[in-house]
């Protein structure tokens, strides 16, 4: 037999069922703006009714209802979308992070402009044309000092720009990788949390909502992957790793690397391991600062090694006004102080390798000769020994053209006076490395013929036994000619530190002009030396794999705006598929204030109905309570 109250109970059920779901409108409403809210949808279900089956219920028809409860308050989310965010955000991220830096450097290069190192170059060669004009004269010699000091500035100016960028990027990721170790600690106390609240039934859904909000955060950051399979043990997976893992969260650590020049290198708190990311904004931060601004620099110092280089090479050979000669026009800091160009690599205390940059033959060269030999000629690259064919039918220069379009990190030219010098060039990065190549150090050249031995005059002989290794103290014994064949590689960046000579700014009377005949100094009037150095400007003169200076010049604006247009159109890409897929969550899970205002008219109206049947049973049984009686 049902109670007489029973119709109390229900109406209470019924008014605190409402309660709740305008409760949870409320709720809706107030987190409208509320970054990362997920809206909630209240459930309702029948009460569990009576009678159950048996032998003893009451002989009634069916079953009596006994009103209603909220069952579950959902969250409504898209698991596949939100997925599907997680996996785009990382990409959004890396262009969102490279494209302000490569905006930066397009503003760094100023090419072309009245200011740009290409403008201040030529009006250098145009010196050194003037001055072979009057060679006698002092105010040319002056012009070309200043206006080498000039251009010598200029690329101070730009290397220093560089390198402040390279700077900026490091210290941004030192912070990006505190942000994401923070966030790594917030996830997985949120997972404890959320494993304890959903130990006792309850569903903590916006507990929840801050969750999904801090991975969608980390995504963009670093490329990240979610397993929630497990209820009881939500994962984060991030470098082919656990990251997050229910309530434990690892952490990035970072340790200076003599091959990144002191900067940061990112590893595994706990195991030292390195970490490699391939997405978001982190990895874009690496990129930049270890191969994007970093080639930029080497490039740079490419031209500028190259450019120094070529003109001391004539200048030294050259007689000043006052009868001197053998002076660099600019000042040359080699890498080591050895002449034979020994170091020790490992710190152990004894010479193991040779630092040389250039070395020259011995025998003068024709351009279109014929050399009548066959071989392989194998020279150093990033990622190991390249080889280069050359064949009896093959001009001197055919096998030159085939040396600097081999990849190697070596490049070959004729100077002056009809000798191959070879020359090396910045070496390239390579990842997982432990120990990165030198720049501007020739590491290996062997020749299994006979052309830079007996024909160039480079190599004492042939095969590996007679090949040059740097992995060896006196490696230059394998060359033939003396020191005046070889320049010892250079200091780091020599586009942070040449400097016009100072002993030609205190006498200008010392830049050379012409050359001197059979030992004897160059006539007052012989302007031949500054012609030629003039001349360098449209010469091949193989700066890394370009053939002339303007090449470079042409090359690096090239470069610079493809790179900052291939950003800018990736990123405006990358954020209409991210404004597409938030615009599709936003349908799902965002608030509609229309349909919450909507939703609270309805639950009202329940409440109100809810509370009138409460009040039409009360007046029943005050009836039958207070009303019937003797």
């Amino acid at each position: 037999m049902t109670s007489t109250f029973m119709g109390l109970e229900i109406g209470k059920r019924a008014a605190s069922a409402h309660q709740q779901a305008l409760n949870v409108t409320g709720h809706n409403l107030s987190n409208a703006s509320t970054e990362g809210y997920s809206r909630q949808r209240i459930e309702f279900s029948p009460f569990e009714p009576i009678y159950l089956p048996g032998l003893n219920r009451e002989e009634t028809p069916g079953q009596l209802g006994q009103g209603t409860v909220v069952s579950r308050i959902e969250r409504m989310r898209d698991q596949l979308l939100d997925r599907q965010i997680v996996a785009q955000s990382s990409s959004e991220g890396y262009w969102k992070a490279r494209d302000p830096y490569l905006r930066q450097m397009d503003q760094i290069y100023l090419e072309p402009g009245d200011n740009s190192i290409r403008s201040k170059m030529d009006e250098f060669w145009d010196g050194w044309q003037e001055l072979s004009m009057y060679p006698a004269d002092t105010a040319p010699r002056t012009a070309v000092l200043e206006r080498g000091k000039t251009l010598i500035d200029g690329i101070h100016d730009r290397y220093r720009s560089l390198k402040d960028l390279q700077v900026m990027a490091d210290e941004d990721i030192q912070l990006t990788v505190g942000r994401v170790n923070d966030l790594s600690r917030q996830i997985a106390g949120l997972n404890k949390d959320i494993q304890e609240i959903k130990a006792q039934g309850d569903m903590p859904n916006d507990l929840l909502d801050r969750r999904d909000l801090l991975v969608d955060k980390l995504s963009s950051i670093i490329d990240v992957t979610v397993d929630n399979r497990d209820p009881d043990e939500f994962m984060v997976h991030t470098a082919g790793l656990v990251l997050v893992q229910g309530r434990v969260g690892r952490q990035f650590g970072l340790e200076k690397d003599i091959d990144t020049e002191g900067y940061s290198r990112i590893v595994w708190q706990d195991t030292r391991q390195d970490v490699h990311f391939q997405n978001g904004s982190l990895a874009a931060l690496v990129d930049l600062r270890d191969e994007t601004i970093e080639n930029e620099i080497q490039t740079l110092d490419n031209m500028t090694m190259n450019f120094v280089d070529l003109v001391n090479e004539i200048h030294r050979d050259a007689y000043g006004m006052n009868g001197t000669t053998g002076n660099n026009f600019f000042t040359e800091q080699p890498f080591v102080t050895n002449v034979n160009g020994n170091y020790d690599r490992d710190g152990d205390g004894a010479f193991d390798s040779s630092y040389i940059y250039r070395m020259n033959g011995t025998n003068a060269l024709e351009h279109k000769a014929q050399v009548g030999l066959e071989g392989n000629i194998t020279l150093s690259g990033a990622e190991g020994d390249i080889n280069v064919p050359y064949y009896p039918t093959d001009t001197v220069d055919d096998i030159i053209s085939r040396i600097n379009n081999s990849g190697a990190e070596v490049v070959a030219r004729l100077n002056r006076e009809g000798m191959l010098s070879l020359k090396g060039t910045p070496a390239a990065f390579v990842e997982g490395r432990d120990l990165q190549n030198p720049d501007f150090v020739i590491r290996h050249v062997e020749d299994s013929g006979h052309f830079l031995a007996g024909y160039a005059g480079i190599l004492n002989g042939s095969g590996p036994e007679a090949a040059y290794d740097w992995a060896a103290a006196d490696a230059v014994a394998g060359l033939q000619g003396g020191a005046e064949n070889y320049a010892l590689a250079p200091i780091a960046h020599p586009s942070g530190w040449i400097e016009v000579n100072p002993a030609l700014r205190k006498d200008p009377s010392s830049v050379a002009a012409g050359f001197g005949e059979n030992g004897r100094t160059a006539n007052p009037g012989n302007g031949d030396a500054a012609l030629a150095i003039a001349s360098i400007r449209n010469t091949q003169v193989m700066v890394g794999q370009l053939g002339t200076f303007d090449d470079y010049f042409a090359d690096a604006v090239g470069r610079i705006g493809l790179l900052g247009e291939q950003s800018g159109r990736t990123l405006e890409t990358q954020n209409q598929v991210m404004k597409q897929l938030n615009d599709l969550r936003q349908s799902i899970s965002g608030v509609s204030i229309d349909e919450e205002l909507s939703n609270m008219i309805k639950y009202q109206h329940g409440y109100n109905a809810a509370a009138r049947f409460i009040t039409t049973i009360n007046s029943m049984l005050d009836t039958i309570i207070n009303r019937m009686g003797v």
